[in-house]
């Protein structure tokens, strides 16, 4: 396919601009009536969800089912040991192949080396295939969802990655971010997640997020500068050093608008909640104890 343009941002981070794909996405989320949810790759139903409950703490349950196909190709040895930039990297092949969220849009590529207490500990969904998700009010759920079954610590892959990560070798692993759930879901490195996890270390991720188009972002930046004018007005009088940091506010939120997170696009389920209920229906024949 045609690639799309890139607004570098570090040596981390960078934004694609997809065109020529116009969508639906091949790996999509799609919603029906009563708060059910699929997620799919092309026409493989991956995960059925539900959120249940009200008021400030609400559940999503969830079912996964197998055929998940990683976006990117195995990772070699001497791939990890090279000084790839594993951003750069990525970007590439989620560009050249199929099954992924990319659809024409701004998306941002980032890594991250950190992150919040709690996210790839009691927030790290290892039961399978079924799962429960507490989504507060306040703070969401913030957690990591893997798409296939994980591996075991022993596990031979899983022990040749660990030694990766005592080398500071290891691949990052790729996340997406999903707005809606307050986290991520694993795109590729599930085996690469838990080796670092069974040598005491955060995996290292790179995450892809949508981003405002450039509507969107024009938009945003007329608003904000209107109300800028408008306060600078009012603060002729006022000292320069005030009117100053006012301006570098101003500077400041202008250039961080392309880059704001744009909410996760979630489709109709074709064929609405009787199609839901089916799926779910021989899901759960496949798997009764769930």
């Amino acid at each position: 396919m045609n690639r799309g343009h890139r607004e570098l941002l570090g040596p981390g981070r960078l934004v694609l601009n997809v065109r020529h794909r116009p969508g639906p996405a091949a790996l999509r989320f799609e919603r029906a009536d009563g708060r059910r949810l699929l997620l799919r790759q092309d026409e493989q139903p991956l995960l059925l969800g539900r959120t249940v409950g009200g008021g400030c703490c609400p559940e999503f349950h969830l079912h996964r089912l197998d055929g998940y196909r990683s976006p990117l190709p195995p990772l070699r040895s001497a791939d990890q040991r090279s000084p790839l930039n594993w951003t750069h990297q990525y970007t590439r092949w989620l560009e050249e192949t199929d099954g992924t969220p990319l659809q024409d849009g701004r998306w941002e590529m980032a890594l991250r080396t950190g992150f919040p207490s709690g996210i790839w500990t009691e927030d790290f969904v290892r039961d399978w295939p079924a799962g429960r998700l507490e989504l507060s009010c306040g703070g969401g759920w913030h957690g990591v969802l893997p798409l296939r079954q994980l591996s075991a610590p022993g596990a031979a892959r899983v022990k040749a990655y660990r030694k990766h990560a005592r080398e500071g070798t290891l691949a990052p692993v790729l996340l997406w971010w999903v707005t809606f759930l307050d986290g991520f879901v694993i795109l590729d490195g599930h085996d690469r997640a838990v080796a670092a996890l069974a040598e005491g270390r955060i995996p290292e991720s790179v995450v892809l997020s949508q981003v405002p188009d450039d509507k969107t972002w024009r938009r945003a930046a007329e608003r904000f500068t209107h109300d800028h004018e408008h306060r600078m007005r009012h603060l002729a009088s006022r000292p320069a050093l005030q009117r100053a940091a006012l301006e570098r506010g101003y500077a400041e939120m202008i250039a961080s608008l392309p880059y704001a997170v744009e909410p996760t696009t979630v489709r109709p389920l074709p064929g609405g909640a009787p199609t839901w209920d089916d799926l779910a229906a021989r899901a759960m024949f496949q798997c009764p104890r769930d």
